[in-house]
């Protein structure tokens, strides 16, 4: 059942998504080299829990982590650990608060700078850039009387068609709410007809996600133990980019912005 949200929901909703993207914004600029996974994951439930929220994936059973990172060839749910970054890692940070019984859900992935190594434009770089230009035309797909079948197929364009990479077909985006996954699935690639997937409707609050990879699109579960990290299959680069939006009656609302103007979305 897609849960319509309330007035009073979404104001928390808000709320809940500008500590997110406060939050996020901080574990960006903190990523250098030298610096573990874990000091990472401490800042950000620091973080989240000074700004008057609660770790939102603490909240899922048996899950022990503030964030879920992503580094290298990790599609999603990895657990943070003590590896340090490394100039040239591609990092993404999953992440999410919950506040007063409302969830939001959150992901950005950024390639480690160092300023010993100037990196140019390369294959790495055009990589994460169509991972925010697929973000973005799934995003503006965002409108009352629009259907999930008209976000995922702008996202599989962007990755698949004009990037010429691979979107995984077995992790997808979700509704979120009052539960961190609810109802509709939103996929980033289209399969069958627009028509047949779910319509999107005022009030609905949905997390966009690219889940993507430079090689294949399969994954595989690492097989470390924790039965949560899930890599690519093939060893490729993955990316993982995510926004929380409310469809509005006029369009869309992101929920959880990003606003430093070092990140387009």
């Amino acid at each position: 059942m897609i849960h319509i949200k309330t007035p009073h929901e979404i104001k928390i909703m808000e709320k809940a998504g500008k500590i997110m993207g406060e939050t996020m914004e901080i574990l960006l600029s903190a990523i250098k080299p030298g610096i573990s996974e874990l000091e990472i994951d401490a800042l950000a439930e620091k973080t989240i829990r000074e700004k008057g929220g609660e770790p939102g994936f603490k909240k899922v059973e048996g899950y022990h982590h503030t964030i879920c990172v992503s580094t290298n060839d990790v599609s999603v749910h990895g657990v943070p650990s003590d590896y340090k970054f490394q100039a040239n890692d591609i990092v993404g940070i999953d992440c999410g608060v919950f506040l007063d019984g409302f969830h939001t859900d959150m992901a950005e992935t950024v390639r480690v700078k160092s300023e010993k190594l100037k990196m140019k434009n390369d294959e790495i770089d055009n990589f994460l850039e169509i991972g925010k230009e697929a973000l973005e035309a799934g995003i503006a797909q965002v409108k009352a009387g629009n259907r999930v079948g008209h976000i995922s197929r702008a996202i599989q364009q962007i990755v698949e068609i004009k990037g010429g990479y691979s979107i995984v077909r077995s992790l997808v985006g979700h509704g979120v709410g009052k539960d961190l996954h609810e109802e509709p699935e939103v996929p980033g690639y289209l399969f069958g007809s627009i028509e047949k997937t779910p319509l999107l409707k005022p009030g609905m609050t949905i997390a966009v996600e690219v889940i993507y990879n430079m090689g294949g699109s399969e994954v595989i579960h690492a097989g470390n133990g924790d039965n949560w990290t899930i890599k690519t299959a093939d060893g490729s680069l993955a990316g993982l980019f995510e926004r929380t939006v409310l469809v509005t009656e006029n369009g869309h609302e992101i929920i959880t912005p990003l606003n430093r103007l070092t990140f387009r979305i």
